[in-house]
């Protein structure tokens, strides 16, 4: 018998293989051609990365899940944020109306970002207007957030210019179902305003207060006897001020609202006396700016006031607090910031270390300390760029780890593995602090798995902090056809440590996903876009057993539209 078998057109072999003619003998057997090789043809890389290396594409769905969760839209070390724009708009338009809906709703409910879910919905309104109307109010949550929405929709770059009857219907339903307080709260920012919004939509009032607040917002002529507490208490108080008058307590407004009028030292610990714990945490250097913190009975006495407050574990725990949120502080603080103040960010880490779930077992974490890293984990904004670069918080993952399991091991790598010296004991910001500050080369993220190869190492977990895109392995290897048949190297090495520890996982934090990786998801593989507090537990019930690999995807269909179509 003569079989004729249509073969995969990728990578070398044969002129047989290549032709797709194989000639076997009649048999009971399944083809060895076909079948015997399918768990290698699967280690097959299907894409390059930045660096022109052999990489893994993510599906559509896969790929949008994590672009979406946690890209910024700003440039990054490898991508203009016009680049990363036309990419998340190609992938919004690779998947289906209800999926986009999905993955708006739950990178912003669960991710908490910014710009893409924003994003996602306006393409959707050019894609299922009914659909970006029944999940409007879930995704646009804020003024920040509505503000973005209309700026995005009035670009063009989703395919149209202006709100259109749906739109315009939605934010003015989201206008009408905010108090007073709130669109005070949202009516901070511009380019637009909440008051270019207003003029856009023009909201029907459903009241004197509320004709009277609009009219207040825009600058046009309202009465104000009718407008809210709230809004005439600050008047009041800002006409006075502005007068030089004695203006009486700072009134409950943003703090956004305040700064801009010429408040004495006294009106400036009013309001760092009344901040809550993340307006502390983010106002450090405004309050040693204004002289708060100054060295005299007043400035001491604060210092001690707010350090009490940002160590209190009752505190941290109502406000949520999380290591990120405390590495941005600590790396934001003005370094002529009072010892005791800093001395108690690091105190307030160790607290919220309690909410980072213990990765038990013979853990090894490898940050990725190579020149692509020193990059802010943001991207980079002009004027505005996050302090907080790849680097630190490949560090702070690992410091945390370490504190959390003292036997784990950390494997700092470049193109080779850095030796670093650790202590356990240290408080995690100084060991994230020894780790930020070695490394620069090449990217290898083969590089520790060779060293455990080589070891025979006995491991139950490999975790991978990296902005993924390594390259130094294809450069090694030039001339060999690696992107084809031989899969990475990362790939390659990873089969090895199998062999020895059967039930080991891998885990590939990519703190800025650019669509491709270097380990092909599968029930021992986990790859996470980007990074957020949130990762610590994703990484700690995958280990366990607890979640699949696709859990981005699987996530997000899980998300109720109600009576929409998943």
């Amino acid at each position: 018998m003569t079989c004729v078998i249509l073969s995969d057109s990728g990578g070398a072999g044969t002129k047989d293989e290549k032709e797709g003619l194989f000639e076997t003998k009649e048999s009971d057997m399944a083809n060895k051609n076909l079948f015997a090789g399918l768990r290698d043809r699967l280690r097959w890389t299907d894409a390059i990365n930045n660096e022109l290396a052999p990489a893994y594409a993510h599906a559509s769905e896969h790929a949008l899940a994590q672009y979406a969760a946690t890209g910024c839209l700003n440039s990054t070390f490898y991508a203009r944020a016009e680049l990363q724009l036309d990419a998340l708009l190609r992938m919004a338009h690779d998947v289906s109306p209800a999926f986009l809906a999905q993955t708006a709703i739950h990178c912003r409910t669960k991710g908490h970002m910014k710009d893409a879910p924003a994003v996602l919905l306006a393409v959707l309104a050019s894609r299922d207007g009914a659909l970006m109307e029944q999940v409007f109010d879930r995704v646009i949550d804020t003024g920040r957030m509505l503000r973005t929405f209309v700026q995005i929709i009035r670009s063009g770059v989703t395919g149209r210019s202006s709100l259109g009857s749906r739109p315009r219907r939605c934010v003015r339903r989201w206008l009408a179902g905010r108090d007073a307080t709130q669109l005070l709260r949202d009516s901070v920012g511009s380019d637009p305003s909440l008051a270019d919004v207003i003029r856009m939509v023009r909201p029907a009032p459903d009241g004197p207060e509320r004709s009277a607040l609009y009219g207040w917002l825009v600058g046009q002529p309202h009465d104000a006897d009718a407008l809210p507490q709230i809004v005439r208490t600050y008047e009041a108080w800002k006409q006075a001020t502005l007068a030089g008058c004695d203006a009486g307590p700072v009134p409950p407004v943003p703090f956004q609202m305040l700064t801009s009028m010429p408040l004495d030292r006294a009106a400036w610990t009013s309001i760092a006396t009344n901040a809550r714990w993340h307006m502390t945490r983010m106002n450090l250097n405004t309050f040693h700016r204004h002289g708060l913190f100054a060295d005299d009975d007043a400035g001491r006495a604060m210092v001690l006031r707010v350090a009490k407050r940002l160590r209190d574990r009752k505190a941290i725990r109502k406000a949520r607090v999380f290591p990120y949120q405390l590495l941005a502080a600590y790396l934001n603080a003005n370094s002529e910031l009072p010892r005791p103040l800093r001395d108690a960010l690091h105190d307030a880490m160790e607290v919220a270390l309690e909410n980072v779930p213990a990765i038990a077992g013979r853990v090894v974490v490898c940050p990725d300390v190579s020149g692509s890293m020193t990059a802010p984990v943001s991207g980079w904004r002009k004027g505005s760029s996050s302090k907080v670069r790849c680097v630190d918080v490949a560090a702070l993952v690992a410091a945390a780890v370490l504190r959390k399991n003292p036997e784990a091991s950390v494997m700092p790598f470049e193109h080779r593995v850095v030796k670093v010296r650790l202590d356990p004991r240290d408080t995690v910001m100084t060991n994230a602090s020894h780790l930020a500050r070695v490394g620069g080369g090449g990217t290898a993220l083969s590089a520790p798995l060779a060293d455990l190869v080589r070891r025979r190492a006995r491991v139950d977990a490999v975790i991978f902090v990296s902005d993924n895109e390594s390259w130094f392995d294809a450069h090694q290897a030039a001339g060999r056809q690696v992107w084809q048949r031989d899969g990475t190297e990362t790939m390659r090495l990873w089969e090895k440590i199998k062999r020895n520890n059967p039930s080991a996982k891998l885990v590939c934090i990519d703190l800025q996903p650019y669509g491709t990786t270097q380990a092909r998801e599968r029930d021992d593989i986990l790859n996470v876009g980007g990074f957020s507090d949130t990762v610590f537990e994703m990484v700690a019930d995958f280990l366990a057993g607890r979640m699949s690999p696709d859990h981005w995807v699987g996530n997000i269909r899980n998300v109720k539209l109600e009576s929409a179509p998943v």
